[in-house]
């Protein structure tokens, strides 16, 4: 019974026909950067170079855009849904009313793109330069951090977190996921004061998980530091990776588990 119905649903996939890309219109895109309302959906443009192009209205939704130079280009009511825009330069290009909803937009330059109206409805932002400021919210700027930490990339993550503390200084939070990157970077002074100013927020705030996660991760960076110390007065060389560090370590995961960092 399982293969037939396996069976049914890969006829039933082969039927349906999948939309061909507009050959007519791409190639004018290419020849002439003009075209307004065109049908573009599912088009590869990687490396396009359509500085200026005149691109209203027109339909590139999941169309391959990655690195392409879209510069100053109009996409004033374009239907970008889908699309992928990775590394592409968008800078200073008009994107008022564009549906981007679900967008690859990681690494494109946005410095100077109009956005008024647009829809940023589940793209990905991760790494954009020049986030328009109507995108740069505090929920935005502190995923954004949390994801690149994720990936390893713990400067990019400080830079977001550092932006999040701009415009609000008071989120305990930021303050325990920055330090945590600093701590990565081998920055042990600065993790040890952003985990002490989150501690103190949390306390403000009554909030006592916090305040505890805070306290853990303060006791492992000071545990690290006596050990060194102890070592370098004893003359014994580098630092072990000894039963506190392990224990910080522990710490730490629960950290990113518990609060999501």
């Amino acid at each position: 019974m399982k293969l037939y119905w396996l069976s049914a649903t890969l006829i039933l996939c082969l039927a349906i026909p999948v939309k061909a890309e507009n050959l007519e219109h791409t190639q004018q895109l290419l020849s002439s950067q003009e075209c307004a309302g065109c049908d573009l959906a599912g088009a590869g443009l990687v490396y396009a170079n359509l500085p200026n192009a005149n691109l209203s209205e027109a339909d590139l939704s999941g169309a391959n855009l990655s690195r392409a130079n879209l510069r100053g280009a109009n996409l004033n009511g374009a239907n970008l849904a889908e699309a992928v825009l990775f590394n592409a330069n968008l800078q200073g290009a008009d994107l008022r009313g564009a549906d981007l909803r679900g967008a690859d937009l990681r690494g494109a330059v946005l410095s100077d793109a109009a956005i008024e109206g647009a829809n940023f409805e589940g793209a990905n932002l991760l790494g954009v330069v020049g986030l328009p400021e109507e995108l740069a919210t505090i929920e935005t700027l502190y995923q954004l951090g949390l994801i690149e930490a994720e990936r390893g990339n713990y400067r990019g993550a400080i830079i977001n977190y550092n932006q999040v503390i701009s415009q609000e200084p008071e989120i305990a939070s930021v303050y325990l996921a920055r330090g945590i990157a600093r701590f990565r970077l081998g920055d042990q002074t600065g993790a040890l004061e952003d985990a002490r100013q989150a501690e103190e927020l949390y306390l403000g705030q009554g909030n006592d998980r916090g305040q505890q996660a805070a306290v853990q991760f303060i006791a492992g960076i000071e545990a690290i530091q006596e050990a060194a110390q102890e070592q370098r007065e004893e003359m014994q060389g580098g630092i072990g990776i000894g039963t506190n560090f392990l224990s910080f370590l522990g710490s730490l995961a629960s950290l990113l588990l518990r609060f999501g960092l």
